[in-house]
């Protein structure tokens, strides 16, 4: 089943709200190699004039991850997941997500394309605090292979 056109603008509910711990930060810092003191030591943080430590910037992935799973779960969305490959990710910040943040996302389907007989599926992935304030945008594109 080839991936249906039609998913282009479709907005899916908010998915539940993502509680930003510390130790998650800290994990996923080490995970991607970041020595950065501000990501692991609460300190270090606060005397840069954080609450608490920082995410390094791809850890936006992890809340938007939750809104992907909406996308490809979608009965009529078409999208083999063993036919994914992860074609391009970008942020674009407001401010720094920091341990405490509790973020909600919103998932939004910008554009659908077929090249070559792949499909191309950009989704943004809007994430608020829980004062409702922009956080950031997650922008993945995900390669649907066709058939070989």
């Amino acid at each position: 089943m080839p991936v249906n056109p039609d998913l282009v603008g479709r907005s899916f509910p908010p998915v539940s709200p993502y509680l930003v711990g510390r130790e998650k930060i800290r994990e996923f810092a080490r995970a991607t190699r970041s020595e950065s003191p501000l990501s692991l030591d609460p300190e270090a943080a606060r005397a840069a004039g954080f609450g608490d430590v920082v995410a390094p910037p791809t850890f936006a992935i992890v809340v938007q991850e939750q809104t992907l799973e909406q996308l490809l779960h979608e009965p009529d969305a078409g999208i083999d997941f063993a036919r994914v490959v992860h074609g391009d990710q970008r942020f674009t910040y407001s401010r720094p997500i920091v341990a405490g943040d509790e973020l909600t996302a919103t998932l939004n389907v910008a554009s659908v394309k077929t090249l070559g007989g792949h499909s191309m599926v950009t989704a943004e992935s809007v994430m608020v605090d829980e004062a409702g304030e922009h956080v950031v945008t997650a922008i993945s594109t995900l390669v649907v292979r066709g058939d070989e």
